[in-house]
């Protein structure tokens, strides 16, 4: 990619964060700087890199998708990141979302049940320069105890509840952002512990592919049991 390319893609970051990001209330100064450095369009495939910046979710490959820009900046301003925080994301997906988090905390784990997914983000996150992201792969409904506690748990994939085994491995005080429901509605929600109590909140109806795994959804009708 030339100079002149990354330069209109340069252009395009600046338009989405005050566009797509800053009109819609997103204010933390943070995070709309994580959103403006992050090259969105290197983790896109290349047949829809032309696209990387417009509002709107794009097909990433096995069924799976990377969500548009200002879901993935609300998401990251629900987890109140300070600098200093240990976060896992379940669904790492192109990666892009474990970047953003990379930039804001300490340290993320990022787990993917599809190994090709999985290999792809490790190797762009690697050419990005990214030394605090820990790519895995497995099955991101049940977390990653070995890593626990942490202060921040994001999921990128519709689950049937708040898995127990996330909400298990925050820290006190830790929030859990993850969307909740089926193939016909979802709702953001943000739970947060304190002790052996959860606080749960919800924000917005959202749209997202299945989490799958042992406390997802089961099979391609979206059944839980």
């Amino acid at each position: 990619m030339n100079q002149e390319e990354e330069a209109a893609f340069e252009r395009e970051r600046l338009r989405m964060v005050e566009e797509q990001l800053r009109r819609r209330g997103i204010r933390e100064p943070r995070l709309l700087q994580a959103m403006l450095k992050v090259p969105r369009h290197r983790f896109v495939p290349p047949e829809h890199r032309h696209l990387a910046y417009v509002d709107g979710p794009l097909p990433i490959g096995a069924g799976q998708t990377i969500s548009q820009p200002y879901i993935v900046a609300l998401m990251t301003q629900l987890l109140l990141l300070q600098g200093n925080e240990t976060v896992l994301e379940v669904g790492t997906g192109s990666g892009y979302q474990a970047a953003i988090l990379a930039e804001l905390a300490r340290e993320v784990h990022t787990i993917e049940r599809h190994a090709e997914l999985a290999e792809r983000a490790k190797l762009i996150l690697q050419e990005l320069g990214y030394q605090n992201i820990r790519v895995h792969v497995g099955d991101g409904s049940l977390g990653l105890p070995e890593f626990a506690p942490y202060q921040a748990i994001i999921v990128t994939a519709a689950a049937p509840k708040a898995p127990p085994a996330l909400l298990e491995q925050l820290d006190e005080g830790g929030r859990l952002v993850i969307p909740v429901g089926g193939q016909w509605g979802q709702m953001l929600e943000r739970w947060t512990r304190h002790g052996a109590q959860y606080e749960q909140e919800e924000f917005v109806p959202v749209a997202f592919v299945p989490l799958r795994g042992e406390a997802g959804w089961k099979d391609e009708r979206w059944e839980w049991d």
